[in-house]
């Protein structure tokens, strides 16, 4: 398995470019299924999750064609039916987490689906409901099978459009219904739906197709069903998760940086978030530059308590950037508690940070509070493996500042969600070899 050695205290310089978007990929990808006609997507990263999840579209009967680097042509003019029974099809979904959209697009375009209940990151508690209640709500039927651990949706008379209150905003739960319900018969309507930038690209990607999708970018949207959707072209948006990891390396080294093409109306919060620990985040045009800075000191509350940063829905701060700010803030003047709400694993890798010389009180599976160094004394290099994508991005951004030599081993994690990542960074001035 390959690991990182990282070279510490290096600054970075001159501009990177953010990928395409991962959370969007594997919604729009999901959605290819739901046309017989040829979907062209452009800007798709070439990163693990994404090309699993190309695989699995192969498999069951979309012809994929690679245009040009990062640009695919899917046409799902005939689905493979035999496959999407078979046990590969359900191990397959197992090891992939965002295969959990592949039972809205293919229930409302067969009317049935058998599906495993997907792995991913080891974050937490990651529940189903929103997913299940949605597809109940629009008349599937769904029963557990002990044997082959899978659950099989039904809806033998089609889907029928209802009014739904979703118990939580969640991203991928609302993708999935919204895809079921492009399809199904009479008007659905979906009060406190997601409705951060992906899932907005999403739903215009699906109006052009012939869909009627309206409310979009609100948390109230209404669909009129149609009986058929047709082919069209899409252009992922750039990651934002990128974007703010580039941010987040360019304060804790020092380094000057420029974030090329970051579609900053798309940001929301996250600039803002980094302003509040003292960074320098200036935009220009639809670029992000980030001046070198000695020192960055983190606000306080109006009331001069102590900062507070928490993950919220669409427009707040998205919880995958929580770990990023976090080890940034180990070097900044002043302290800040990080309050990560919704995945109750996602701050135990800070014992490894602890370990590298990092202040860090961990509250609670949720809470830590940060004592920044103010530069005064820089973290140790450390021995460390990555248990998900973005602690992953956080180990590396804490070993690129470190003194001396660290490993992050398991760093497939990482690839799971950053394109060649070391290859980018070290023609900025990181020093990053991978070893096999």
């Amino acid at each position: 398995m390959a690991k990182f050695i990282v070279e510490g205290g290096h600054q970075l310089h001159g501009s990177i470019t953010p990928g395409g978007a991962k959370n969007e990929a594997l919604q729009v990808l999901c959605a290819v299924l739901l046309t017989r006609e040829a979907v062209v997507i452009r800007n798709i990263p070439n990163i693990l999750d994404v090309n699993n999840l190309i695989d699995l579209l192969r498999a069951i009967g979309v012809q994929v064609t690679e245009m040009e680097r990062g640009a695919y042509r899917f046409e799902a003019a005939q689905l493979n039916e035999d496959f999407l029974h078979s046990d590969d099809f359900l191990k397959r979904c197992n090891k992939l987490r965002g295969s959990v959209m592949l039972i809205g697009a293919l229930l409302g375009r067969l009317g049935e689906v058998t599906y495993a209940k997907p792995g991913g990151d080891k974050i937490g508690r990651r529940r189903l409901d929103t997913h299940f209640a949605g597809m109940a709500a629009l008349g599937a039927k769904f029963e557990y099978d002990r044997t082959k651990l899978a659950y099989t949706f039904t809806a033998k008379n089609g889907l029928q459009g209802t009014y739904m209150l979703l118990d939580e905003a969640s991203v991928t739960g609302t993708a999935n219904i919204v895809m079921a319900a492009v399809l199904a018969q009479g008007t659905t309507t979906i009060y406190n739906a997601a409705c951060e930038p992906y899932l907005q690209q999403l739903c215009k990607m699906l109006n052009r197709m012939g869909a009627r999708i309206s409310g979009v970018g609100s948390n109230l949207l209404t669909i009129e069903g149609v009986s058929e959707l047709h082919g069209t072209e899409h252009t992922l948006l750039p990651d934002m998760i990128e974007v703010g990891s580039f941010i987040g390396m360019a304060a804790i080294t020092g380094s000057e940086l420029t974030i090329k093409n970051v579609s900053y109306q798309d940001l929301g919060i996250i600039p803002e978030s980094f302003r509040r620990l003292g960074i320098q985040v200036i935009q220009k045009g639809d670029d992000i530059y980030i001046p070198a800075q000695d020192h960055y000191e983190i606000e306080s509350f109006l009331d001069g308590s102590i900062l507070t940063v928490a993950d919220a829905p669409w427009p707040g701060l998205t919880p995958d950037l929580l770990s990023v700010i976090l080890v940034v803030a180990t070097q900044a003047r002043g302290s800040v508690l990080i309050h990560q709400k919704m995945f109750e694993s996602r701050l135990f890798f800070v014992d490894k940070l602890i370990d590298m010389g990092a202040q860090i009180i961990l509250c609670d599976p949720h809470r830590a509070v940060v004592i920044g160094h103010d530069r005064k004394m820089r973290l140790r290099h450390n021995n460390m493996t990555s248990p998900d994508i973005r602690a992953g991005i956080a180990m590396l951004i804490a070993a690129m500042s470190a003194e001396g030599k660290s490993t992050i081993d398991h760093i497939d994690q990482i690839d799971r969600g950053y394109e060649n990542i070391e290859g980018r960074l070290n023609a900025i001035g990181a020093h990053i070899e991978r070893v096999e």
